[in-house]
């Protein structure tokens, strides 16, 4: 049974109550990729009480009571944080921005400047530099998405509408790629296909570009 088959037949069993032990049992799986897997599934009071082996209802209790210490961790990590860095100023956001693009903008400058992520925040984060630290007016953003064929076209240019704001009427066709969204959504990374922010500017391409060089120009040798 192929790994995406396993891991969708373990939630099956998970959400009939089963435990760890007796998925593992079932399916000849590692407790590790259970782990993985099941994280967003704990087992509600009910089944846990269901469970025939006491062993394993203290290991539900242990997962559920180190999760919540997990979360609570977090969520204090996540105010100090904000607390400590938000908001950023004009500068702090243009080199933030800049450092995203590096990873997930075109570089040839012979194209225009392009954002490209499967991830909505990402996106919108991408906007909110593009606006603010750019200067750029949203009239002068172009939209283009790369999506997969067994998606619905129209509906993924309506959602990515919605969540950025940005008119139809700016949407490029989208680029539908042969490969089906269903082979390769196996994290849930694209769930909406990828988005791209694109403005056609030969100057501000330059600029940014050599934003990046002087950067890594000055802590090439500085490691």
């Amino acid at each position: 049974m192929a790994k995406i088959e396993l891991k969708n037949k373990a939630l099956e069993l998970r959400k009939l109550g089963k435990s760890y032990s007796q998925i593992k049992k079932e399916l000849k799986v590692s407790k590790g990729s259970l782990s993985l897997w099941l994280r967003q599934y704990p087992l509600a009071k009910e089944q846990m009480r269901k469970l025939r082996d006491f062993s394993e209802i203290r290991i539900e209790k242990y997962r559920l009571t180190m999760q919540a210490k997990r979360e609570k961790r977090f969520d204090d990590y996540y105010k100090q944080e904000k607390a400590k860095y938000l908001p950023l100023s004009k500068k702090e956001l243009f080199i933030a921005g800049l450092f995203l693009y590096w990873g997930e903008g075109t570089k040839d400058l012979k194209y225009p400047v392009a954002l490209y992520n499967t991830n909505p925040q990402v996106i919108k984060f991408g906007l909110v530099w593009y606006k603010n630290a750019l200067n750029l007016p949203t009239s002068k953003i172009k939209i283009q998405l790369h999506l997969y064929s067994d998606m619905n076209i129209q509906n993924e240019m309506r959602y990515w509408s919605k969540e950025l704001q940005i008119p139809l009427a700016q949407f490029a066709k989208p680029y539908i790629k042969k490969s089906k969204k269903a082979d390769i959504n196996r994290k849930g990374s694209f769930g909406h296909g990828t988005c791209g922010l694109l403005v056609n500017d030969v100057r501000l391409k330059e600029q940014i570009m050599a934003a990046l060089k002087a950067i890594a120009d000055y802590y090439e040798n500085r490691i």
